[in-house]
């Protein structure tokens, strides 16, 4: 169980670093593609039903290129079952100094579910109150605005990679994932070899950081496929496989605008990590992020937002 959650975990960081990059700094190649993406976000745009938050004066105006936050929810869907976001990942983007701050936000996560009255996961905020109650939920933890969400099918990024034929990267370190063996030097990898291969952490003397380093190489094939003529002919998958597999409220005029006046910013993300302690409280357990840490996350949020 905890394996598929980091599974899950893995995917939803690479697939929303790579809608973000799509968005700031995706262009069209023409009227058809242009077409497609446009129908494209139609399926995707699902607004809700929120007040303006308590966190800004006025809503964030993307044409004067202030900094803005997106929150992203990693949900496993079922019939007839809202589902759970066994991850929540908060994107800051800052076009004046050019970045995007990532930060994951462990699902454990003791905190107030605004709109029930109680300390809980952080993550039973979807399932109690959906996007609404999530966004509320992190915007009163991290004390900054919550401007956007993105919510994502984690099933489906596979077929994002599979749309643009596939990944080629660089790989540095011999070693065998999920019953797939990578071998050194330049290989050609599907959407389940992708997985596996950005999965892979215990095995590398590096850890986390060679991780990291396998994400990256993942998101850039695809930014690289993706904007070459040979994918051309495949821009319809790609955009089918991303408009099924994800719901925003962000609308195509403001995918227009962040493309327009936030597109150096996706070249520079930073990750972002919470230190929590894990302990149990009514044989429950939980992640307790200390006030100190808190404060500290939330200084480096705020500046990112320039609040």
């Amino acid at each position: 169980m905890r394996s598929k959650e980091k599974k899950k975990r893995k995917w939803l960081r690479i697939t929303g670093i790579i809608l973000l990059i799509m968005v700031i700094a995706g262009g069209a190649y023409g009227f058809t593609v242009y077409k497609s993406f446009k129908n494209a976000v139609a399926t995707m745009h699902q607004p809700i039903e929120r007040k303006q938050s308590e966190k800004r004066e006025a809503p964030v105006a993307l044409v004067e290129k202030e900094p803005f936050s997106v929150l992203m929810l990693g949900v496993d869907e079922r019939k007839g079952d809202r589902g759970r976001s066994d991850t929540m990942i908060v994107l800051t983007v800052n076009p004046n100094n050019n970045s995007v701050k990532m930060l994951s936000i462990p699902r454990d996560t003791r905190t107030e579910i605004v709109g029930k009255g109680k300390e809980d996961k952080i993550n039973h905020a979807y399932a109690f109150g959906g996007v609404e109650m999530a966004m509320d939920t992190v915007e009163n933890f991290l004390d900054i605005p919550i401007d956007y969400y993105m919510k994502i099918n984690m099933e489906g990024f596979k077929d994002i990679v599979d749309a643009v034929g596939g990944v080629t990267v660089q790989n540095n370190l011999d070693f065998t994932q999920d019953g797939f063996h990578f071998t050194k030097g330049e290989l050609d990898l599907n959407g389940e070899e992708a997985l596996s291969y950005s999965r892979m952490r215990k095995k590398d003397p590096r850890g986390d950081f060679g991780r990291q380093t396998r994400q990256r190489q993942i998101i850039q094939g695809v930014i690289k496929e993706g904007a070459s003529l040979s994918s051309l002919t495949n821009f319809s998958d790609i955009f089918n496989a991303i408009g099924k597999n994800v719901k925003t409220n962000l609308t195509f005029e403001q995918m227009v605008d962040i493309q327009k006046n936030y597109k150096d910013a996706g070249n520079n993300i930073q990750q972002m990590e919470i230190a929590e302690k894990g302990t149990k409280i009514n044989k429950i357990y939980y992640g307790i992020v200390s006030p100190e840490e808190k404060q500290r996350i939330q200084n480096e949020l705020k500046a990112q937002l320039e609040l």
